[in-house]
C-alpha cells in the first residue's frame, strides 16, 4: 500500500499543476508563481527566488508523496476516481484554506487555478491507484 501511494503521489505531484501553468500562461502570470509560494512553505522569511524554487522541491514531493500515501490507505477500491477528486477537495480546504492562508505568497495565489490543481492530484492518485489494484488485484481488506 505504501508503495502504491508513493507511485500514486508522485505522478499526481508531476501532473497536477497543469491547471495553475495553464491559467498562469493565459493570464500573462509568471508560471513559477506557485512554485516559489510553495518553497515559501518550507523558508517563509526567504525572498530570494532561486533558494525559494530550490525550497519548493522537496515541500512539493514531500506534499505530494505523504498525500499519495494517506489517499491510497483511505480510498476506496472502488470509484477511486470520483473519490479521489472528492479528497483532492478537501486536501484544497487544508492545504489553501488552513495552512496556505497564514503564508503570503500561498495566500496571494488566484484560489480557483490552485483548487484546481488539487482536484487534478485527487483524480490522477485515484486513477493511478486503482490501475494497480487493477493488475494486481485486490488489496488485503484492511482491520
Amino acid at each position: 500500500m505504501i508503495r502504491a501511494g508513493v507511485r500514486a503521489g508522485l505522478v499526481a505531484g508531476v501532473l497536477s499543476g497543469a491547471p495553475s501553468t495553464v491559467y498562469a500562461l493565459l493570464a500573462g502570470r509568471d508560471v513559477l508563481e506557485a512554485t516559489v509560494a510553495a518553497g515559501s512553505i518550507l523558508l517563509p522569511n526567504e525572498t530570494r527566488r532561486g533558494r525559494l524554487l530550490a525550497a519548493a522541491l522537496p515541500v512539493h514531493c514531500g506534499l505530494s508523496v505523504g498525500w499519495g500515501v494517506v489517499l491510497a490507505a483511505v480510498l476506496p477500491r472502488r470509484r477511486t476516481v470520483p473519490f479521489g477528486v472528492a479528497a483532492g477537495a478537501a486536501i484544497a480546504a487544508l492545504d489553501l484554506g488552513l495552512v496556505g492562508r497564514r503564508l503570503p505568497r500561498i495566500r496571494a495565489l488566484p484560489v480557483l487555478p490552485q483548487v484546481l490543481d488539487h482536484l487534478l492530484f485527487g483524480a490522477v492518485a485515484g486513477a493511478v491507484l486503482a490501475r494497480q489494484v487493477h493488475r494486481s488485484g485486490p488489496l488485503p481488506v484492511r482491520r
